[in-house]
């Protein structure tokens, strides 16, 4: 069955197949390979519990992949790029003397570059 949909200028093509006593749209979504790492899931699951709206629109025009796959790039850039900032502000202690201070100081400035990214990027 097939049902012809027309609102303004779009207009959309739908075909129905019978499951038992219900036609049920014939629906697929095109999957692009695209990775989503840390940063894109967070961005995720917040749109999935407080921005339900334009969650829902992203899948449906299918952009949330595109989305999540830019805000975790995004991410990423501005989190390499706040951390070399800090350390020019911030030296680390010398890696090779001490270790574990190094470590911690990288950490810490990670924190600090994520802290910053998330609250500007990710949950907005």
């Amino acid at each position: 069955m097939k049902l012809l949909y027309k609102k303004g200028r779009m207009s959309m093509e739908l075909t129905y197949s019978p499951q038992g006593d219900y036609l049920l749209p014939n629906l697929t979504l095109s999957v692009a390979e695209t990775t989503i790492g840390k940063y894109g899931m967070m961005r995720k699951t917040f749109l999935k519990t407080e921005r339900k709206g334009m969650y829902a629109h992203l899948m449906l025009s299918e952009q949330l992949n595109r989305h999540l796959a830019d805000i975790d790039r995004t991410a990423r850039e501005q989190i390499d790029r706040t951390i070399q900032e800090l350390l020019t502000s911030r030296p680390a202690p010398d890696k090779a003397s001490d270790p574990l201070a190094w470590t911690g100081h990288m950490n810490n400035l990670k924190q600090q570059a994520e802290e910053l990214i998330l609250t500007e990027l990710i949950y907005h």
